[in-house]
């Protein structure tokens, strides 16, 4: 199936922080309806706060006051099959994990902050669809949101004050201001805060990493045992090339998933670059050995990954020209990746646990020399990389 990541308008209500919201999430991208009025009409039915989730008989509930149809999911597969056309909110769950979630789709695409059809556990326990969907009145677009033009304004002012905020914060920070300018500066901040019912956390200037956008994607390696290279690239990419991003491995049949959680952006460029990277080094090997999954060829694969180019260790060499920035990006990067453990424990259910195991074949050094020298050569290009400002003297 198809996956449009969505999170039913949660961030533009001003809602940050992992979180549990699924079934809010789902009626507000099927129903259209602005996510903190569903947020609140759900909040007073329960009498407790949708954040952690809700049980399914107050979203059944809910749905059944606004007409949407139930409907039974008989424990089908979640793969898309079987489903109308349109709008649908389903409950899915899963019997290994006694999990369960609730995601909308349109027209056989998945909207959702990520994607449940990755994971063969889930079955379809039920769903809901508008009670005067017809083949004629079945929506054939996404469904719209409703903003109106004064939330527009509202929105637009608080963006407003966080920028005069922020720039007045840079003031009474910096070194080259006189005495009297930061304390002026301090003065409007404090001001402004109270004026508009604000605290020093909408501020601070971390790149916000509660109201980073969270997925994860699955990537298929061939046959149920991943190779130790394959586990050895993945783990030079979220350690050396994109340090915002981790992983984990599950076994689902005759298949090995590696699952890459983190920010919206950054896992999708470890899976490009990891598929890519992935072929590369397996056409080589099998070319050179014959075989990329034992003997010589997996030693030759282990030394390419190897051999790959190190930015942390090269980076350690040489002094930074400014050392407070790279403790701030490492700060920031150790803040993103344990919001997104959070975030895979709340949203996804799901505990990683550490654990290794080693390869039965037999080592070739030479072929794993061959493969570091080559590995060497390999350059490590990131595709929509945001560009950072180097100091320079």
């Amino acid at each position: 199936m198809e996956f449009m990541w969505n999170d039913g308008g949660r961030a533009a209500c001003g809602f940050v922080g992992t979180t549990g919201d699924c079934v809010t999430r789902a009626i507000s991208i099927a129903t259209g309806s602005v996510y903190r009025d569903v947020y609140t009409e759900l909040g007073e039915a329960s009498q407790k706060s949708p954040r952690r989730g809700m049980p399914v008989d107050i979203a059944a509930s809910y749905l059944a006051k606004r007409d949407w149809q139930h409907c039974d999911g008989l424990g089908k597969t979640f793969d898309g099959e079987g489903l109308p056309d349109g709008v649908v909110i389903l409950h899915l769950s899963s019997p290994q994990r006694r999990a369960h979630h609730f995601c909308t789709v349109v027209d056989h695409v998945v909207h959702d902050t990520w994607d449940p059809s990755d994971d063969e556990d889930y079955v379809i326990n039920r769903y809901w669809i508008p009670a005067k969907c017809s083949d004629e009145a079945a929506p054939s677009a996404g469904p719209k949101r409703r903003i109106s033009q004064a939330q527009e304004l509202t929105q637009q002012e608080f963006d407003k004050i966080i920028r005069r905020l922020r720039a007045l914060e840079r003031t009474a920070s910096n070194r080259a201001s006189t005495e009297g300018e930061k304390r002026n500066a301090l003065r409007m901040i404090y001001n402004l805060m109270l004026t508009n019912n604000l605290t020093r956390e909408d501020i601070v200037d971390r790149d916000n990493v509660d109201s980073v956008q969270f997925t994860r994607v699955a990537c298929p390696v061939n046959g149920r045992r991943a190779c130790k290279w394959e586990k050895g690239l993945a783990m030079y990419l979220v350690e050396e090339i994109l340090p915002a991003v981790q992983f984990y491995r599950r076994t689902k049949g005759h298949r090995t998933l590696l699952w890459f959680y983190g920010p919206l952006s950054d896992v999708h460029n470890a899976i490009t670059l990891f598929r890519d990277m992935l072929l590369t080094i397996a056409a080589a090997a099998q070319l050179q050995y014959r075989y990329y999954d034992r003997c010589s060829g997996a030693s030759y694969a282990e030394g390419y990954v190897r051999g790959l180019p190190r930015p942390s260790s090269d980076s350690t060499k040489k002094e930074a020209p400014n050392a407070d920035q790279g403790e701030l990006i490492q700060t920031r990067m150790l803040a993103v990746r344990d919001a997104a453990t959070d975030w895979l424990h709340h949203e996804c259910d799901f505990k990683v646990r550490m654990g290794s195991r080693r390869g039965r074949y037999r080592h070739d050094s030479k072929a794993e020399s061959r493969g570091r020298v080559h590995g060497a050569s390999h350059e490590v290009k990131v595709p929509d990389a945001p560009k950072r400002i180097a100091n320079r003297k």
